[in-house]
């Protein structure tokens, strides 16, 4: 049996820069952290007892299956097939978030479940390989409309400058600031619940259809990660890298017409005129998770505003997915 933790993420700059028809035409960037809200992926070789092949359980579904091509879920259907599993698995799921809400859980878990399956096999899953591997799946195999960022982060962990250059080739360098530098910043960070979840792929769907239109933009918000490294790495009030994430926020909803609504946006300003700097809607768009960037002074402020929401506390992380628990097995059943 295994047990794998991989990490959900928080994306401040650049994102759809990462999407493969922007980046590999003029090279993006992209500024993450992962923070210490997790999902679990337990897996082991299906006992031979049953009339079926695979047991997998996620979320309150449960899948009983004896072919990998009638596995409903996209993810672990490819990914099996990614990794030509010839035996049975026993899969299930956990999270301390819900799906869906713009923190990276549909890469996260399937840079989990490759580094669950590959250690169930014996092998060592390097965090590149997991980059790669996931990015492959998704893009190629399910042939999602995502970006790259999400996958990198998982597999990484840390807060990151995360590089997706024109050839293909994706760096995650770590961001060296001080460590009060950072601290300041993540406690300068409120993650509120929006109360809705949604699914992305129509929104990245849309906003892929209008990249020819949204150069421009893209690459402004491609260079605002040089302005909030730059921002990081002086000793500015940290309230102006809250002023910048306003600047992403006002770009992003731009991108397409449907990454913002009248409850998210009347959420914002309730939030922005009750002590917020800045903020932004993060993911694809739609609902899921707002971060709102507030001074320490003010927070308790905004929290009695958003009272009515879902506060979530959080720490940044820096271990990308792990093999957390690991007992050989004698035999596959």
């Amino acid at each position: 049996m295994i047990i794998t933790r991989t990490p959900l993420r928080i994306s401040f700059f650049g994102g759809g820069t990462d999407l493969p028809d922007y980046y590999l035409n003029r090279g993006g960037e992209v500024i993450s952290t992962t923070i210490d809200k997790y999902l679990y992926i337990t897996c082991r070789h299906m006992p031979p007892f049953w009339d079926y092949k695979h047991r997998l359980v996620y979320g309150s579904k449960s899948e009983f299956v004896s072919n990998i091509d009638d596995i409903e879920h996209p993810s672990i259907r490819e990914t099996l097939r990614f990794l030509n599993i010839d035996y049975g698995v026993d899969m299930h799921y956990n999270t301390d978030i819900p799906a869906r809400s713009g923190i990276g859980s549909s890469s996260s878990f399937t840079v989990g479940l490759l580094n669950a399956l590959n250690g169930l096999d014996g092998k060592i899953s390097s965090k590149h390989q997991l980059m790669r591997d996931s990015i492959y799946i998704e893009q190629k195999m399910i042939k999602e409309p995502v970006g790259a960022q999400d996958q990198t982060a998982a597999a990484y962990g840390g807060f990151n400058h995360i590089i997706f250059r024109k050839d293909g080739e994706i760096e995650a360098a770590p961001i060296t600031i001080s460590e009060g530098r950072i601290r300041e910043l993540n406690d300068s960070l409120l993650l509120v619940f929006t109360g809705f979840q949604r699914y992305s792929k129509n929104i990245e769907e849309k906003k892929i259809q209008n990249i020819n239109d949204n150069i421009a933009r893209l690459d402004t918000m491609k260079k605002y990660v040089s302005d909030a490294m730059d921002i990081l790495n002086s000793d500015v009030d940290i309230r102006e890298f809250g002023a910048l994430l306003n600047e992403t926020w006002k770009m992003k909803k731009t991108l397409a017409d449907n990454v913002t609504d009248e409850r998210i946006d009347g959420m914002y300003r309730l939030g922005m005129e009750n002590g917020a700097v800045g903020g932004k809607l993060l993911g694809a768009g739609g609902g899921g998770f707002m971060l709102f960037f507030v001074s320490k002074e003010k927070r308790e402020e905004l929290k009695k505003a958003l009272k009515d929401y879902i506060c979530v506390p959080f720490r940044f992380e820096n271990a990308g997915s792990q093999v957390i628990y690991y007992k050989q097995e004698e035999e596959k059943a």
